[in-house]
């Protein structure tokens, strides 16, 4: 039993699974806090580019 059980904890066959996981976790996370934070900026030129749209769809009439 003792010997299985250091068997099993030197195991690192799927090492590599966890690693790529917690590696793709880490760039989830920080994509999302990317676009959080640039969520203002984007309704800012959204807002800006629908106004002049607007003033110019105006003049043209």
């Amino acid at each position: 039993m003792k010997n299985l059980l250091f068997t099993f904890l030197a195991d690192e066959e799927g090492q590599d699974l966890v690693e790529y996981t917690l590696l793709l976790a880490f760039v989830a996370l920080a994509s999302a806090a990317l676009f959080i934070g640039a969520g203002g900026s984007i309704k800012t030129i959204w807002t800006a580019t629908n106004d002049q749209l607007a003033a110019a769809a105006t003049s043209a009439s």
